[in-house]
């Protein structure tokens, strides 16, 4: 038969399962991310894609380049001591123009752990257009700053959608503080309205809630066109500009030659590159004319000349790295600039006198814009002074300055605020990346020590399988030792003593017949035994009642002798497994032998008392009792009996048993009955 393995001999197969489940579950630990943000959606092969998206683009972006030295700050409002104030500031665009873009752009002030900040920039703020149809203006846009939007150098670039619009307001709704005291205020440097690539706010009037005046800040600071960066592209060839020195009473011009007549209506003067030492040695106006004079023609000679602009610097706060104007609309083929005032520069040289002032002239760049397009790229450029071995005319117009190509406002302004963003959300991809590496290291760990525990695991499942089929073996072994000796041999010890009962029956036919009549039984028994324990055990044992087995083992065994055999709770031998019953049988059978053999007895009892959780064999004889006196370990106690016992996990004892004029041994078997215990394989 094959009754359930104990838990040991199944513990092999429980712990593989348990490893696998364990790598199975490190598996998942290592693609689990939870889906809290984007950016934890992403793989890690789409995080490593985008870092690297975002350096690719980061290299193709303008570059933030602080300027320093002058220039006009932009405007401020009055302070307050809470956030919670509405302060505005209003641009007339005089007409009514389809605006697509608006662009503030922050004032920055140095921070000293941080580094260059905005400061002043509104929490909450909201963009309102007035037209005539809304001559009370309508929401374009409400803006609440999240993480990403303070801090901040860039501009903040609002898509107005092609609103129209004859006046602008950006309105703060929500302070936030100024670094050095803490108070509340709304501050910005410029403000830009784009149509197109057209910036229709540039030199507008302005209003404001309130307006801290001063040298460097005024409403009509707001929209000057001066910024606090300067054009720092990320491609393009570096460009001296063309700077010369010339008498302070020269009047200085320089020509530009659009090749056919076209309809300006905006021109930017680059400034002349300042110096790249620190400090600078140059002011930041080095080279602006005091008063420049700009004329349009269509004539070579000027003969029809026409006054688009008329520029004065009263100080260097008029200046700045591009100065911005707005021109009525003039069709025209040349243009030319001439310093009425030239700009100034004490002459330092020790060989002259100190008394003699010199004079100097020059831009970074020259453009002219006709229908948003800069019509004098690559323009020729005639002027009445020299060029020098490193500073060229032709640097007016080609396009570049010291840092690279300069772009178009709205291009540059963009590419800023992109950076800003792109740098804003790159260390939040570079510490995802991060986590996600460490986190698959810390999986990869456990995967060794898992792998680690599974080989071992393995290992001792080979190893508990080996032993538990060596036990099986040993024990198979035992019990077919067991079975053959005390089956086979008590028949062989039966057909001995009917062999004995033969020869002394010779002389009494009737006797003799059923000495030879059960002579046949038992050797037949005999056969039927030795083939069913040579098979080990694959029949399901005795079916019949324990107690008629019992009956028939003393009938054969106990020959002429008086044997009393009773039997208690017969209920519970009812529910004991063929194995155990068996086991019992055989038990009793080899004490039947042992009995027979050595005792002398003439008479013997057994009881069987079974109960719900134990069973108690006792049998009793009248011979010469126990082999040594004193015995109390159970040394005197067969080994076969013994063996048995072991097979059976029962305790046997022995002692004992004086009546009369005889000792007798009685020997009891305890035995703990559970119907759940598994039994060993056999």
């Amino acid at each position: 038969m094959r009754p359930a393995r104990p838990l040991f001999t199944r513990l092999p197969g429980l712990l593989a399962p348990c490893l696998l489940a364990g790598l199975l579950m490190c598996t998942a630990w290592a693609a689990e991310a939870p889906a809290e943000t984007v950016i934890e959606d992403l793989s890690t092969a789409q995080l490593e894609q985008r870092l690297k998206d975002i350096d690719t683009e980061l290299d193709n972006l303008a570059r933030y380049s602080l300027r320093s030295g002058y220039g006009a700050i932009g405007w401020r409002s009055k302070v307050h001591d809470t956030p919670d104030h509405t302060e505005w500031v209003q641009i007339d665009l005089g007409e009514e123009y389809p605006i697509d873009q608006l662009i503030l752009v922050p004032s920055l002030m140095r921070n000293a752990a941080t580094g260059y900040e905005s400061e002043g920039f509104p929490s909450s703020f909201r963009v309102i257009a007035g037209s005539k149809e809304h001559p009370e203006g309508i929401v374009l846009e409400s803006v609440h700053a999240n993480e990403g939007m303070l801090p901040r150098q860039a501009p903040v670039i609002v898509d107005c959608g092609r609103a129209k619009a004859s006046w602008i307001r950006i309105e703060a709704t929500r302070l936030s503080p100024r670094s050095w005291d803490s108070k509340y205020l709304f501050q910005l440097s410029e403000t830009l309205v784009f149509s197109g690539q057209r910036n229709v706010a540039l030199g507008r009037s302005v209003k404001a809630s309130s307006d801290v005046k001063s040298l460097a800040n005024s409403a009509n600071d707001l929209v000057d066109g001066f910024m606090p960066y300067m054009m720092d592209a990320a491609h393009g060839e570096q460009s001296l500009a063309f700077l010369a020195s010339i008498r302070p009473d020269h009047t200085t011009s320089f020509t530009v030659d659009l090749g056919a007549p076209q309809p300006l209506d905006r021109i930017h003067l680059h400034s002349v590159d300042v110096s790249d030492s620190v400090p600078q040695p140059l002011p930041g106006d080095h080279g602006l004319p005091g008063q420049l004079l700009v004329m349009g023609a269509n004539r070579a000679d000027f003969t029809d000349a026409k006054l688009i602009l008329n520029y004065i610097k009263t100080s260097s706060y008029d200046t700045g790295p591009i100065i911005a104007r707005n021109i009525p609309l003039t069709t025209c083929r040349y243009v030319k600039l001439t310093a009425e005032k030239p700009y100034i520069v004490p002459f330092r040289s020790k060989a002259m006198p100190r008394n003699r002032l010199t004079a100097r002239i020059g831009f970074a760049e020259i453009e002219l814009f006709a229908d948003d397009q800069n019509v004098a790229l690559h323009r020729p450029v005639r002027a009445d002074v020299q060029e020098s071995s490193d500073r060229f005319l032709s640097a007016l117009t080609d396009g570049n300055n010291q840092f690279g190509n300069i772009l178009p406002i709205r291009t540059w302004m963009e590419q800023l605020a992109r950076r800003h963003d792109l740098e804003t959300e790159r260390p939040l991809i570079a510490l995802a990346l991060n986590d996600r590496y460490l986190r698959q290291k810390t999986n990869l760990r456990r995967l060794v020590w898992l792998a680690v525990l599974l080989g071992a695991g393995i290992i001792i499942t080979i190893l508990i399988g080996r032993i538990s089929h060596m036990r099986q073996i040993e024990e198979i072994r035992e019990r077919l030792a067991a079975d053959l000796h005390d089956e086979l041999g008590a028949d062989l010890y039966t057909i001995g003593l009917l062999g004995d009962a033969a020869r002394i029956a010779k002389d009494t036919p009737a006797r003799l017949d059923d000495v030879l009549q059960r002579h046949k039984e038992v050797i037949t028994r005999a056969g039927s035994s030795l083939r069913q324990r040579i098979k080990v055990h694959e029949t399901k044992g005795n079916a019949g009642s324990l107690h008629d087995d019992m009956k028939r083992l003393a009938h054969r065994i106990m020959a002429d002798m008086e044997y009393e055999i009773s039997v208690e709770g017969e209920e519970y031998l009812a529910g004991l497994k063929p194995v155990t019953r068996d086991d019992l049988r055989l038990f009793f059978k080899e004490c039947l032998v042992n009995i027979s053999r050595h005792s002398g007895a003439t008479r013997i009892k057994a009881h069987l008392k079974a109960r719900p959780k134990q069973l108690i064999l006792t049998i009793s004889d009248n011979g010469r009792g126990l082999a040594r006196e004193g015995d109390k370990d159970g040394s005197a106690i067969p080994e076969s009996l013994q063996r048995r016992a072991h097979l059976l996990k029962a305790k046997i004892s022995a002692s004992s048993n004086a009546s009369g004029d005889t000792e007798g041994t009685c020997v009891t078997l305890k035995l703990r009955i559970s119907h759940n215990r598994r039994q060993p394989q056999i």
